[in-house]
């Protein structure tokens, strides 16, 4: 508890400090490779990935309110949002998640710089623009880190088979250690849970995390 308390102040003292952890370089194969450095480099999202105007409407209302105290002015806060929920579905993912995910890592703050390196929102490792990316890449972009962080992430939830504690654990490179899935699942369930119409994503295995009945709820929560 002192511990996370600790870093929690070292990350509001240094504005561009972020105390998450970083994803670790593994050997990839080829075709492997060749997926990923795919679906880095595909186009850039259009407005958002909605179907439905009124569901998206509805969504980037709420998701707007939350976020204000976080990114005060609107159209950033819209734009940032709009590109997450993209993003987000683009890569398989429920959106709630990727903000919880966010928000464990940056707490929102673009131009975080981990003490590995991990930069932006979704604390990307440099290492990944020479292993998928294209050289220039920046990762202080808002696009280019929502789109390098949520391929990551669902990469990490295809070589763990779904199973979301797992791969958080792989994504901040604490892979066995309970810590980091436990905020991020906890801040999914909580502040960033949404009960309105999402587009669908694959259910994810909540494997050694709270009780039947809590992973039965994350399941059902990012299922239309």
């Amino acid at each position: 508890m002192l511990k996370r308390a600790a870093l929690l102040f070292l990350g509001a003292a240094l504005p561009g400090y972020a105390p998450a952890g970083n994803q670790i370089y593994e050997p990839l194969a080829a075709e492997v490779r060749a997926d990923l450095q795919a679906s880095i480099s595909d186009k850039p999202a259009p407005r958002h990935g909605f179907t439905n105007s009124a569901a998206a409407v509805n969504w980037l209302t709420e998701m707007s309110q939350r976020l204000e105290t976080r990114i005060p002015n609107f159209q950033s806060r819209v734009e940032f949002l709009r590109t997450i929920h993209f993003e987000a579905i683009r890569a398989g993912l429920d959106p709630q998640l990727v903000l919880a995910v966010i928000q464990v890592e940056s707490n929102f703050r673009k131009y975080a710089v981990s003490r590995s390196g991990a930069r932006g929102y979704m604390q990307v490792m440099p290492f990944w623009v020479g292993v998928v990316g294209r050289k220039g890449d920046n990762l202080f972009s808002l696009r280019t880190n929502l789109r390098y962080g949520c391929v990551i992430l669902k990469h990490y939830l295809d070589v763990e088979k779904g199973d979301l504690v797992r791969a958080l654990g792989r994504y901040n490179g604490s892979l066995g250690r309970p810590e980091y899935p436990n905020l991020v699942i906890g801040a999914w369930r909580g502040a960033w849970r949404y009960q309105g119409r999402l587009a669908l994503t694959a259910p994810l295995r909540l494997a050694r995390v709270g009780s039947a009945r809590a992973q039965a709820e994350n399941a059902a929560a990012i299922v239309v």
